[in-house]
């Protein structure tokens, strides 16, 4: 029986489980790798205190930050993924991993973080890992010269758009609304390019190919005329969605499925239950407040576990 699962090694579960471990609370983290979504970024340039981080050294750093305190309260459960979180009726929670291993706790904190949205469409699928990819960092060297798209219009998109210029032949960025959402510098940044450029109002409706992608069909969303870019690569930066499917019927979600939460305690629906970082309704979904509403949330409930 522990005192608390920490469940998610990004940001905020790691941020959890070095609290924990001040608070000398008896606690398992379970998680597939230390690190969160960051993990593929080149560089991260906001988290406090690093002008600049890949998300590799971040995760290492956030590893290596967790090993020197977790003394023998903290215990790390990795390369597993949760199947399920159930309440008994004394109150405890169960979580059972998909490998098949059982834990109990007397309280649980939910990180789990979020994925990245898949493009549906036709041919998406079919040309995954064969032209579309999910992640400019890990394969834009691969384009190297080569005419490639990036669809979405935030902060992302726009920071893939500006690593693969370094080495694409050009860039086009896709984006299905008429106004952008990434941050004015960046969108600046990327204009600036001579090789950068940005369609407006425009829903992909295609991808072509025959081993490998060829082309990109689109919807102009203004003039309802279809177009075809040609183009060798297609990085998607179409937002995530929370991973907390394992979590549904217990604690309540919102209509896109974060975890609701209360902001000055991140309390969820069920006593007892804490969540932080990407997974919740948090309004903004950044490592640095994940980190820090983690750390709110384990302040509430050591307090919490000691009027118990």
């Amino acid at each position: 029986m522990y005192d608390l699962i920490i469940i998610g090694g990004g940001p905020a579960g790691v941020a959890a489980g070095v609290y924990a471990a001040r608070k000398q609370l008896k606690t398992l983290l379970i998680a597939k790798e230390i690190g969160g979504q960051s993990i593929v970024s080149d560089g991260i340039e906001n988290w406090i205190g690093t002008p600049k981080i890949s998300g590799a050294d971040l995760a290492s750093a956030l590893r290596a930050h967790l090993d020197a305190v977790k003394g023998d309260f903290v215990e790390l459960a990795l390369g597993e993924q949760v199947a399920a979180l159930t309440q008994d009726p004394g109150g405890r929670f169960a979580v059972q991993t998909k490998s098949g291993k059982d834990f109990t706790a007397r309280t649980v904190l939910i990180s789990s973080g979020a994925s990245r949205r898949k493009l549906a469409i036709p041919g998406a699928g079919t040309f995954e890992n064969k032209g579309v990819t999910y992640c400019a960092s890990c394969d834009g060297p691969l384009f190297a010269g080569q005419d490639v798209a990036v669809v979405g219009g935030g902060n992302a998109g726009f920071e893939s758009a500006l690593q693969l210029l370094a080495y694409a032949k050009s860039v086009t960025l896709i984006h299905r609304h008429a106004e952008l959402k990434a941050d004015a510098v960046t969108v600046e940044k990327a204009r600036a390019h001579p090789n950068m450029r940005i369609i407006l109002h425009a829903e992909p409706i295609e991808i072509i190919g025959e081993q490998f992608v060829s082309g990109l069909r689109y919807t102009d969303k203004s003039t309802n005329e279809s177009h075809e870019l040609s183009i060798s690569g297609i990085f998607v930066e179409a937002g995530v969605i929370p991973n907390t499917d394992f979590i549904e019927g217990l604690v309540e979600l919102d209509p896109v499925k974060h975890v609701v939460t209360d902001a000055r305690t991140g309390r969820t629906s069920v006593e007892g239950v804490w969540a932080a970082g990407d997974c919740t309704d948090e309004l903004y979904h950044q490592n640095n407040i994940a980190a820090g509403d983690a750390v709110k949330a384990v302040e509430d409930l050591y307090l919490w576990i000691k009027k118990q």
